[in-house]
């Protein structure tokens, strides 16, 4: 047996040349590579993170279509990476791309680059990859056809992000330039940032923008999102060290130090100008903060860092606050957060970088041509981003639509591109134990209610006497499932339930979304309309009352309308025989 595994693996070497140089790596160092390993995983949870943030801050019809355009860049951004990107991006090539020498992975095996494994070094690239590509799609959630997207990131990672990465980290014209970017300032958020914006522009706004409150549906998913960014964000950073040495603890101590001074600037800005501190903002906060210290973590002093952070929420917050107001529907302000807070940083990062700590002396240190070679980096990236993305754009347009039809953006884009929904709304089953069940008088034996008929839909009832009345209720969306568990209890088993959009009281209402007050107007509503007979109308009515009732302005109205007549298809009966429940 143990014979055998040796001969296995000793064909296993044969055939894989590239592992045997590890044998020979004394260059190799356990502790880097240790190091770098976990900071591929922290790396790649970022994306993790990135659907939680961007998922909370939609609307609810939304959530599952916005994560999933974060998940599915870990397919094909991952799988194309490993193909070709990561030999356009670090391949010899000229100043401009690399060459195909490692398409494929060709030559990227186990021996030493630097003083940890060559593949564990495209590996933690792939992660910068895909988080990258995934980031854009905060700017066009809610409108672009699901395989539009795939298609568009898929192009875009090979087309703008390979080419741009060799730039700055693969010997491009970018590095001979002197640019400093430590971890993806310009590679990673001015990038998308720019990508961003242009994408917006030429999807245009989302259906109902500018006519309805567009508030998040889950800022609890916010904060854990921005929670999880941060976690990851020491690896981003201090993995960009790519060894487990003072520059790798410099990096994570600025990531940590930077977004709490943005923080705390942001806190200050929402008190001024909102009078609360919200906290979306101080997810967002925490998000610009990360940006803005990624292309100085290894350059600069910690207290630069806290500089930085303070500072970069200065322009991130005025972008947003007017972005607000304009027509430009940046849905998640992925330019204001990461193409603004990444271009303010790498900046600063001319201004503050001193070559005690590597790369090159900043302004402050006697070397003011640093601010100009960082500007001009971060305006290269974006001009080229800009164009790339919209040639893109454009030609995916011209095989195949990039929104859907109207009607079907308002419904939303988890049924559209998934047939699926984020949420239980009362569309799917509804699952109620036995015992929950009330008994009518009529059975007080414990037997099944006749109201609530073993085949699903049919009513045993006979036809009786009395009036039948239409119970329209309005309610919330999240209200609905308590209000379907009420009417079973109430023995109410036939209804039908519909998405609809209107205001009552909350009409002119504000709510504060990322320290700018927005004005409720439409917001999402759930109908149901429930056929009944006359004595069952004030217990259907009570059943709804409360259900759906939180003792906010919004909760909805109940409406009992008389009925001409009503008729079941499928046997003929009318009246009171053919609504559930009727009269005992």
């Amino acid at each position: 047996m143990r014979v055998s595994a040796l001969a296995l693996a000793g064909t296993y070497l044969l055939l894989s040349p590239d592992l045997v140089a590890a044998q020979e790596g004394a260059a190799i160092s356990a502790g880097d590579t240790a190091w770098l390993l976990t900071s591929t995983a922290l790396v790649l949870l970022m994306t993790v993170g990135l659907a939680f943030f961007y998922g909370g801050l939609v609307r609810s019809k939304n959530v599952l279509n916005t994560m999933m355009m974060s998940f599915i860049a870990f397919g094909f951004a991952g799988v194309l990476w490993a193909v070709v990107g990561y030999s356009l991006a670090f391949g010899e090539g000229g100043a401009v791309v690399g060459d195909l020498s490692m398409a494929f992975l060709k030559g990227v095996g186990m021996q030493p680059n630097g003083t940890i494994p060559d593949m564990l070094f495209m590996g933690f690239q792939a992660t910068f990859a895909i988080i990258t590509a995934a980031l854009i799609s905060g700017a066009i959630v809610g409108r672009m056809r699901f395989g539009a997207y795939v298609a568009f990131i898929s192009f875009w990672g090979l087309l703008v992000y390979a080419p741009v990465a060799h730039w700055v980290w693969g010997g491009g014209w970018l590095a001979g330039l002197g640019a400093l970017d430590f971890a993806g300032g310009t590679v990673v958020h001015v990038n998308a940032g720019a990508a961003a914006l242009v994408a917006a522009l030429v999807l245009g706004p989302r259906t109902d923008y500018g006519r309805q409150a567009m508030l998040p549906h889950n800022v609890p998913f916010v904060l854990l999102g921005a929670g999880l960014l941060w976690f990851g964000w020491m690896g981003f950073n201090g993995g960009s060290a790519l060894a487990a040495d003072g520059l790798a603890a410099l990096g994570v101590v600025n990531t940590l130090v930077a977004p709490c001074a943005t923080l705390v600037a942001w806190a200050l800005l929402d008190t001024f100008f909102s009078k609360q501190i919200t906290a979306v903002g101080a997810a967002t906060a925490i998000v610009v903060g990360l940006v803005a210290v990624t292309p100085a973590a290894g350059f600069v002093s910690p207290m630069s860092a806290l500089a930085i952070g303070a500072l970069a929420a200065l322009p991130s917050y005025g972008i947003i606050r007017w972005r607000v107001g304009t027509r430009l529907d940046d849905s998640l302000d992925v330019f204001a957060a990461h193409g603004v807070g990444g271009a303010t940083g790498a900046v600063l990062t001319g201004v503050f970088a001193s070559a005690a700590f590597g790369g090159a002396d900043g302004l402050l240190f006697g070397n003011p041509g640093q601010v100009g070679i960082q500007a001009a980096a971060v305006l290269a990236v974006a001009a080229y981003s800009g164009i790339a993305t919209l040639i893109i754009l454009k030609s995916i347009e011209f095989v195949t639509p990039l929104r859907p039809l109207a009607d079907l953006e308002q419904r939303g884009m988890d049924l559209f591109a998934h047939g699926e929904e984020g949420y239980a709304t009362g569309e799917g089953a509804v699952l109620i134990l036995r015992e929950e069940l009330s008994v009518s008088a009529a059975n007080g034996n414990g037997q099944w209610p006749a109201a609530f008929p073993r085949e699903a839909g049919e009513s045993q009832s006979q036809p009786g006497g009395g009036d039948t009345k239409l119970v329209r209720a309005i309610v919330r969306p999240e209200t609905l499932g308590d209000v379907l568990k009420a009417l079973y209890q109430a023995d109410v088993a036939g209804f039908t339930v519909s998405r609809v959009q209107g205001h009552g009281g909350e009409a002119g209402t504000v709510e504060t979304y990322r320290g700018t007050s927005v004005k409720m107007d439409l917001t999402e509503k759930v109908m149901i309309d429930i056929g009944v007979s006359e004595p069952f109308v004030d217990v259907t009515v009570q059943a709804i009352l409360d259900s759906a009732r939180t003792g906010e302005i919004g909760d909805g109205k109940v409406f009992v309308l008389p009925l001409e007549g009503v008729h079941r298809i499928r046997t003929a009966e009318k009246g009171t025989a053919a609504v559930t429940p009727v009269a005992p």
